[in-house]
């Protein structure tokens, strides 16, 4: 299992930035996708943006050129950049791992929710109009 920590969210004026983070602990693979999806109040979870262990890395085309996603292996911490914020990006972030499958992230498609066991508490991004 691996225990995961958002941080960095906050409330912003549209237009932007923000940084995230996702600190991760315990028992973690070095075949591990991790992703980044967001929920709003009143709709579904969806992702944002991955990234496998191979470093391939997809976006949903709603953040595609405004969001990226990085990792830094030697902390275990993974980011999302989120430039020229806009307030539809408004919701709760999270993280997620997914335990060593090997799950490999083609570019134009976002693995859905149910690949991953392992998720963090979120941190809530507010963007202002």
């Amino acid at each position: 299992q691996v225990q995961l920590v958002e941080s960095g969210g906050g409330s912003v004026q549209a237009g932007g930035s923000l940084r995230l983070s996702c600190a991760a602990s315990g028992y973690i693979s070095n075949r591990m996708c991790m992703e980044w999806f967001r929920q709003a109040p009143g709709k579904p979870r969806e992702g944002v943006a991955a990234i496998d262990s191979d470093g391939s890395i997809s976006y949903s085309d709603s953040v595609k050129g405004r969001f990226t996603i990085s990792k830094d292996n030697a902390n275990n911490t993974l980011y999302l950049q989120m430039n020229r914020l806009k307030p539809e990006d408004t919701a709760m972030y999270y993280c997620a791992a997914d335990r060593g499958l090997g799950l490999t992230v083609v570019p134009g498609t976002l693995p859905g929710s149910g690949f991953f066991a392992d998720w963090g508490q979120g941190t809530q991004v507010t963007v202002s109009s």
